[in-house]
């Protein structure tokens, strides 16, 4: 695979199902080979006859590299001859595994992509070949072996690397030790290990490189690795542009290319030399989110293959003389700083708050033994030695960009997860996101957030706080969100508790702001906003900390039992995962151990924050672009109320475990809270929604003719509620958990008594109203109407993936269920008798439709 990077775009702001007890690993491509004892290989295409170069004439060292030339020396030594560029590669190098990463330094606009963005990496090593030449093989690795095994020779010819350059040798070192190789054309050209790969040149509309507007800018060596920097004009076709239209990120094209049908680019290709001797590993546990990489173990002695998955972090030790101290629990420096340095095109009033959002990291390292383990720093601009695409710096890369977010990614070593370096996205335009946000979430609690332009200092506590995100990404860890479910929601009014322990246990959680809080509880900024938490320094004290073992099983023995002792004493310390599952306690922007509960106490200040959006929003010759971008936000933070209680309906519990904790990894939501969900989505979706419905807001945003967002919504909650995989999820754990859970029966009947509350009364039936009843009739007969999955043609895990359900539901009880409460919703329209006539039509319209569902023939 060509990206290394996991980019985690959502990663701050913005489909995987776990089959029984297996649990989702979140990894990184592979890329690299380990140490000369091991083999890392990759499915590849074998190499059937390969055709060499043919040999070149291998002139003296004097002849290709004259007194003239202007040498530099480091990993490779670098040779400028007039308008040539010679590496000399000791023969220590070849077979040495070499990260290569490639960066985009400067792209033209329209793409969405942009100057110090990862476009490709990959794993080399360089071979010599017959015919006098040398090769770049690339390293593809997913099966490993010792070379000691007799296994090895099994695992080796199982796989083939690819021969992905060729290079004629020009000439011999001085002492015979070195080889002398021309990189010009190579460099110059398209190969795809240091130019575009052919998806991203689909994705841009690119075609040929353009040869005669192609040149190499620099090449730079040093210790550890060489630094190329050059300028390559692909033919492009026009971009898509379509007007009002928020460009797509990494696609779509370049909008340069409609007056040039060219682009062009300055790309940096990174050398980077990996270890010879990976580091010791940590392996992957499901109950700390880590990032992990993995591959397969084979050996002489197993009885099955070893599917090794290990933890993605920073190589943190002590110095040489601390050693013993830093065994001993003592605080000691790293022996290497882990450096974050801010881009120089940050501007200057953000960069405090991008450090400290660094720095604030300190303190959770102290867990782990290390003091002053990361620091953030202003580029040193006068230093004219120094390059930001230098793959041994870490930068927090500033974009001149319209997109909302920020993310962060890191290059690790694939042998063992090691992180090398990291360059955070940081989009200009995040800043409108997080005051947005913040207007809608924390606009009733605190009189700062009224505005339109905050004060500098709280968007730069904004930023401080996404940036200490971003930051927890790139030192391995994965969003949790499932941390806030451990605090219980009145504790999250209670100033001196929340202002003392932050509304969330981690910062890695997706929630933002402290909705709950309400007016009268004077709660200030450090109950309101995110902050690094109990989790976040527990998860950085296991991934970091020396656990004094000698081989990685039994390191895996002792940090099972840091995990176990610690969830045992403080539930705080919990990994949610990333909300991708059907658990209601791991939802993104949720806050609480009951949603239900905090999205009522969000709704009350919702609708104090739109009682004032007209004012809040308000400036000298706005044409209410304002208030239609506010009032987005807001009706989209309404949306995520409903959505986290939905989500309780048919919920299931993971908590993963191992053998020696108590309990259940699986359980459903209980009861209670599944019926206390209904209500809420009965109370606040399907009733009581004028308040999102101000005309006095609506008729200046909003033209009548382009449809009811509210409407839309409230019909997608109910199809939503009532689909076919929930109501199978529900009879499952009825048949597996009992009659103490929630059954399909109960479920119906609370749903019904919601929807059709008027027929008790005769009372009319509003239009809204009407329209649910008919979308509730509706969705019901859809489910009796259903063919069973397997006759789709679709796969059971591509629809699993999909969030459906395999199981024929014609084979389950849902459909006779579903029959006999259509029966009897028939049977009570029919004895309704109104005296509105559009009500009268609305109920026998009702009733043939049903009519006609359970007896089509009729």
């Amino acid at each position: 695979m060509n990206s290394k990077i996991l980019m985690l775009l959502c990663g701050t702001f913005y489909l995987t199902t776990t089959f029984a007890q297996k649990p989702e690993v979140p990894k990184y491509p592979k890329d690299s080979l380990p140490k000369k004892d091991s083999l890392h290989l990759k499915d590849t295409t074998k190499l059937k006859k390969p055709i060499f170069p043919k040999p070149s004439e291998i002139k003296p060292y004097k002849e290709v590299i004259p007194d003239s030339a202007i040498t530099h020396k480091g990993l490779f030594t670098i040779h400028e001859v007039e308008d040539k560029y010679f590496f000399e590669i000791p023969d220590s190098l070849f077979g040495r595994e070499i990260m290569v990463v490639t960066r985009y330094v400067s792209v033209p606009g329209g793409a969405g992509v942009y100057g110090g963005e990862i476009v490709n990496q990959q794993t080399i090593e360089w071979i010599k070949g017959p015919n006098k030449n040398v090769f770049i093989k690339l390293i593809a690795d997913i099966s490993m072996a010792d070379s000691t095994n007799k296994i090895y020779k099994a695992v080796k010819n199982s796989y083939a690397n690819p021969l992905i350059a060729a290079f004629p040798i020009k000439a011999f070192g001085k002492d015979s030790s070195t080889v002398v190789l021309d990189v010009t054309d190579f460099f110059k050209g398209d190969n795809q290990l240091v130019s575009l790969t052919p998806d991203k040149k689909r994705g841009f509309n690119l075609s040929m490189l353009m040869a005669d507007r192609s040149y190499i800018n620099s090449i730079h060596t040093y210790p550890i690795n060489v630094e190329i920097k050059s300028t390559k004009t692909f033919g492009a076709s026009p971009a898509m542009n379509i007007p009002g239209m928020m460009t797509r990120r990494g696609g779509g094209g370049f909008t340069v290319a409609n007056d040039a049908g060219v682009v062009t680019m300055e790309l940096n290709n990174s050398f980077l030399l990996l270890p010879k001797t990976p580091v010791k590993k940590r392996l992957f546990d499901p109950r700390v989110g880590y990032f992990a990489d993995s591959y397969t173990v084979y050996g002489d002695n197993q009885q099955k293959v070893d599917d090794q998955t290990f933890i993605v972090r920073w190589n943190l030790e002590p110095k040489p003389e601390d050693v013993e101290k830093w065994k001993k629990g003592q605080l000691v420096e790293p022996k290497k700083q882990i450096v974050y340095y801010i881009d120089p095109a940050t501007p200057k009033q953000w960069r405090p708050y991008l450090i400290a959002g660094i720095n604030d990291w300190q303190k959770a390292f102290e867990s782990a033994g290390f003091k002053n383990a990361i620091v953030g720093k202003e580029w040193p601009e006068n230093d004219t030695t120094m390059s930001m695409e230098d793959a041994r710096y870490s930068v927090v890369r500033y974009f001149a960009s319209n997109i909302e977010n920020a993310y962060g990614p890191n290059v690790h070593d694939p042998r063992s997860g090691q992180i090398l370096e990291s360059h955070i996205g940081w989009y200009h335009n995040v800043m409108k996101l997080v005051h947005d946000w913040y207007m809608i979430q924390a606009g009733a609690i605190d009189p700062k957030a009224r505005k339109m332009k905050f004060d500098d200092e709280l968007m730069g506590q904004l930023i401080r706080f996404v940036s200490s995100h971003e930051i927890g990404h790139t030192l391995g860890l994965r969003h949790n969100m499932g941390s806030s479910s451990k605090t219980p929601v009145e504790l999250l009014r209670n100033k001196k508790w929340v202002e003392a322990n932050g509304h969330t246990a981690s910062i890695m959680d997706y929630a933002r702001f402290n909705y709950v809080a309400q007016p009268e509880d004077n709660i200030s900024e450090k109950g309101i906003f995110p902050r690094i938490g109990d989790y976040d320094k527990w998860a950085i004290k296991w991934g970091y900390s020396y656990s004094g073992a000698t081989t990685t099983e039994e390191d895996k023995k002792i940090v099972n039992k840091w995990v176990v002792d610690a969830l045992s004493k403080n539930s705080r310390l919990w990994f949610g995962g990333e909300g991708r599952n059907l658990d209601p306690r791991a939802q993104t922007e949720d806050l609480g151990d009951n949603n239900v509960l905090a999205s009522e106490y969000g709704i009350k200040n919702l609708k104090i924050v739109a009682k004032n959006l007209l004012s809040w929003t308000n400036e000298e010759a706005d044409t209410y672009n304002n208030l239609g971008d506010v009032y987005t936000q807001l009706f989209g933070e309404y949306n995520r109320f409903v959505n986290h209680v939905l989500k309780n309906v048919g919920g299931i519990e993971e908590t993963y475990k191992s053998v020696e904790e108590p309990g259940n990894v699986y359980y459903p939501t209980s009861k209670q809270r599944q019926k206390q969900a209904v209500q809420f989505l009965n109370n606040q979706v399907f009733n009581n929604v004028d308040w999102l419905d101000d005309q006095n807001i609506m008729n200046k945003i909003t033209n009548p003719g382009y449809g009811d967002k509210i409407a839309n919504l409230q019909s997608t909650t109910l199809s939503n509620l009532l689909s076919s995989s929930r109501l199978q999820r529900l009879e499952l754990c009825e048949n597996r958990f009992g009659d103490t859970t929630y059954t399909p029966i109960e479920f119906i009947t609370d749903v019904h008594d919601g929807i059709f509350s008027e027929l008790k009364s005769n009372a009319a039936i509003t239009a809204p109203r009407r329209s649910l009843q008919k979308v509730y009739v509706n969705t019901l007969i859809d489910i009796i109407s259903a063919k069973s999955p397997a006759s789709s043609g679709i796969s059971p895990m591509i629809l699993a993936l999909m969030g459906v359900s395999s199981s024929d539901i014609n084979t389950s009880d849902i459909p006779s269920i579903v029959k006999g409460h259509l029966k009897d919703l028939k049977a009570e329209i029919d004895a309704t008798n109104s005296s509105d006539k559009l009500t009268k039509y609305h109920l026998a319209d009702l009733s043939d439709r049903i009519k006609k569902a359970l007896d089509p023939k009729d």
